[in-house]
């Protein structure tokens, strides 16, 4: 049984709180149903429930006591998590989140079907919009309801707010770094490390860290732990998305490469390329169009160019320097190993 049997309490707390917003929001207006169905389906479908459980953790590492008000609290990271991946699928106007329609899809097909006036697309970008916006309001409300001492929200309240502008700049500048087309490795390595590295991991544990009035010392050995391998996990992630495998991503083969993603490993790339496999590979970046034999083109380029290898390489170093964090860190025992496992499901995943 996975330890604390966390996940299923996690989703417990956030059915219980989704079906509280139902009632509130048909309350409103009974077509508001439909935001209610599409959130709890996004929420409540999928997802690996990273950042509650390295959150937890953190907590239960600086000897803070389990109770279901704690679960109930880090609980609230999945709903910053359902908003970012909303407004990601949005921007990069991916058609599938993990198998099913990408929300601006639903709706805009609820558009269609219903025969509605103006443009089903515009439709379904409006909503997608105010549906990740709704998300994260959520996501506060969860928080500060979770019956969680005052006093230990306060503490916590920073860390939270910090988490959450870090991650909508860090979209900003996976944008900008598209539309710029800034192929630099430390662009792409900022880009990773706010995007995603800190709010994946690092802020979740510090978070944890707060809540449990752990000493600065704690703090320091979790953003030592937390910061590269949040860093390692966006670059598995960024491998997936261009090397892996449809049926377990949930994505289209090659997504990253239509959508133009500059990331670590697109820049290592072209680091390693000559002059003709640049040109190459930036002529792809970013068309929507690319078939098959196309992503199999820049898959070979990107190979050739010694990136797919060094990016494993740089992943490699930054667990090692993770786990050498996390082994002198002064924490709880039981979860230094809950820890030390989830840092391996984190960076060593196929989906």
């Amino acid at each position: 049984m996975e330890a604390a049997d966390l996940r299923a309490r996690v989703d417990k707390a956030l059915a219980a709180f989704l079906a509280e917003q139902r009632s509130r929001l048909t309350g409103i207006d009974p077509a508001l149903a439909a935001v209610a169905e599409a959130l709890e389906d996004f929420v409540l479908g999928g997802g690996k429930r990273l950042r509650p459980a390295f959150a937890y953790w953190g907590f239960r590492g600086a000897h803070g006591p389990d109770s279901d008000q704690i679960v109930t609290a880090v609980a609230a990271l999945e709903f910053v998590q359902a908003s970012a991946l909303i407004h990601d699928d949005l921007m990069d106007r991916s058609d599938t989140r993990r198998g099913e329609p990408s929300v601006h899809r639903r709706f805009e097909a609820r558009h269609t079907a219903a025969g509605w006036r103006g443009g089903a697309a515009a439709f379904g970008d409006s909503a997608a919009v105010l549906l990740g916006d709704l998300a994260l309001v959520w996501s506060d409300e969860l928080l500060h309801t979770s019956g969680v001492a005052p006093s230990d929200l306060a503490r916590a309240r920073p860390v939270f707010d910090e988490m959450r502008t870090e991650v909508t700049v860090g979209q900003y500048l996976d944008v900008l770094t598209q539309a710029t087309a800034d192929t630099s490795l430390d662009r792409a390595g900022k880009v990773a490390r706010f995007k995603s590295a800190k709010y994946t991991v690092e802020r979740p544990l510090l978070l944890g860290a707060a809540l449990a009035g752990a000493p600065a010392e704690v703090h320091d050995a979790y953003s030592a732990f937390g910061l590269p391998l949040g860093e390692a996990f966006q670059l598995r992630d960024d491998v997936l998305g261009v090397f892996g495998d449809p049926a377990q991503t949930g994505k289209p083969a090659g997504d990253d490469l239509r959508e133009g993603k500059r990331t670590y490993l697109v820049a290592a790339a072209f680091a390693g390329l000559d002059d003709s496999g640049r040109t190459e590979l930036d002529a792809g970046l970013g068309d929507q169009g690319l078939d098959f034999d196309g992503v199999t083109r820049l898959r070979a380029l990107i190979r050739e160019s010694g990136a797919l290898a060094a990016t494993e390489r740089r992943i490699d170093e930054l667990m090692a320097a993770s786990l050498a964090a996390l082994d002198k860190a002064r924490v709880d025992e039981e979860a230094r190993e809950v820890l030390h496992r989830l840092a391996d499901a984190a960076t060593r995943r196929t989906v």
